[in-house]
Order: C-alpha cells, then sequence, then structure tokens
C-alpha cells in the first residue's frame, strides 16, 4: 500500500485550510517576530482560493510570515522541500520562520506534506544540491542542470521541474530574477497549477503583474493586519502608472525631492 506521502490526495486545494496564534506557546513577546503589530493574540488567517497572493511594504513581516508557514507545513525556513536542509546554512539567509512555527497552529485538511518553499536567496544553494544529487545517483533521471542557465532561465526551469505536482508551494518573491516577459511565463505555469486543482500556492509579491494572477485572494500586509485589496487598490500598482504616465517626469521628481 503506498504510503500517505507517495499517494495522491483526490481532494481539491486548499490544503492548508487556517492558521493562527497560539499565545500561550510564545516565551518572549518582546523579542522577534512576536514584536509584530500583526502577531497580536488574536492573529488568524483563512485560505479559501488555492491561491493566496500577499503584497506589501519591505519590514511588514511577509518573507517571516511565510517562512513560519513554510515550517509549520514541514519545510526548512531557508528553502527547499519536505526533508530537504541546505547544504550549508552559515551561507542560508538569517530565517525567523521557525520561531514563528513554533507559536502557529494550523487546520489542514487534508495534511499534505508535499511541495516546496521558493526563497530567491537560497535558489543556487538548493539548485546546486539538486544538480549535484543528480549526478550522484546513476539510476536516476539526468541532471535538471538548473545552474547552466541564466538567473531567469534557472528558476523557469527550477519551477517548471519542480512545482506541477500536488503539494502546497510558497514562493518568496519569485520575480526577483524575472523580466517582465519571463514573469508572464511564470504566469502561465501558475496556471496550469492552479487548473490541476491540486497545488496550493502562497506567495508573497511586489510585481503588480503577478497580483494581477486571475481567481487569486490578493492580500496587503501591513504593520497591524491582511486585508483583501484589488491589485488597482497596491501602492506598487500606483506607483507604475504614475511612471508608466510619464517616466522622465516621474523619475526627475522622485531623484530631486
Amino acid at each position: 500500500m503506498a504510503s500517505r506521502r507517495s499517494r495522491t490526495i483526490n481532494l481539491p486545494a486548499p490544503y492548508l485550510k487556517r492558521i493562527w496564534l497560539d499565545p500561550t506557546r510564545i516565551t518572549d513577546r518582546e523579542a522577534y517576530p512576536f514584536c509584530l503589530p500583526l502577531l497580536r493574540d488574536d492573529f488568524e488567517l483563512s485560505f479559501e482560493r488555492a491561491i493566496t497572493i500577499i503584497v506589501g511594504e519591505n519590514g511588514t513581516g511577509k518573507s517571516t510570515l511565510l517562512e513560519g508557514i513554510a515550517a509549520l507545513a514541514g519545510f526548512d525556513e531557508a528553502g527547499g522541500g519536505n526533508g530537504y536542509r541546505p547544504v550549508d546554512h552559515s551561507e542560508a539567509i538569517e530565517a525567523m520562520g521557525g520561531e514563528l512555527a513554533t507559536a502557529l497552529r494550523a487546520s489542514w485538511l487534508p495534511k499534505i506534506t508535499k511541495g516546496w518553499f521558493f526563497r530567491a536567496e537560497s535558489f543556487f544553494s538548493v539548485a546546486r544540491y539538486l544538480d549535484e544529487a543528480a549526478r550522484d545517483d546513476p539510476f536516476g533521471p539526468p541532471p535538471p542542470d538548473f545552474l547552466s542557465h541564466s538567473h531567469g532561465e534557472g528558476f523557469l526551469r527550477f519551477f517548471e521541474e519542480r512545482c506541477q505536482r500536488q503539494g502546497i508551494f510558497i514562493f518568496d518573491e519569485p520575480e526577483s530574477a524575472l523580466s517582465p516577459a519571463r514573469q508572464i511565463e511564470f504566469l502561465k505555469l501558475l496556471r496550469r497549477m492552479d487548473v490541476t486543482g491540486h497545488c496550493q500556492v502562497l506567495m508573497a509579491t511586489h510585481s503588480p503583474v503577478l497580483m494581477a494572477y486571475p481567481n487569486a485572494t490578493l492580500l496587503r500586509l501591513t504593520k497591524y493586519d491582511l486585508e483583501p485589496i484589488t491589485v488597482e487598490q497596491t501602492d506598487h500598482y500606483k506607483v507604475m502608472r504614475e511612471f508608466y504616465a510619464d517616466p522622465v517626469g516621474f523619475v526627475t521628481a522622485a531623484i530631486e525631492e
């Protein structure tokens, strides 16, 4: 009989239904990330659609929140899949999601442990590990060879190879190495993941192009709350609209302030 880990679950995404904070599991309210105003005792986040996109300014806690959810799902908070650990954590970014995960509770239907947590900062560590592991396996498929391509092409090859299987997929600013044209390719991949019905996606982004994916829940993270928002209401969209209306005038005004 197939194990729970390997068998396909015949229920549609989302699998992670809700997360909430358990104040009794917080040892130091003054320590980061629990000092964030967002993480008050009644913090709760529900997932009603297969794709949830979170936007917000730097420093509001988007990455920390995704790290916490990733750790809660069994992924390494520096990036990777279930059971994968980066070769050298000293080269990974400082991540705080593990601390948050200890105080988070989750409701799953069902609990799923497959998927991937993508972090742009640790992509090359992950990709190098996967390339080397494939080369060391004489009976496995050819190495994916993620690192022989440009940064953006390597990202897309990685997404294509890893992110169309059943699971929960967490993307922290996937646009970081993608040109506008490549972002469109990523949206096409996102669409393929969506229509399968068995991929749940949580994504933080600064890209208005990615924010506009249809049928996603779009949330704005502020210092104090997560709230539903439309693309047109985001600061990202408003800034880019002003830029496209008058690029030279916009930049001139911005740098002379």
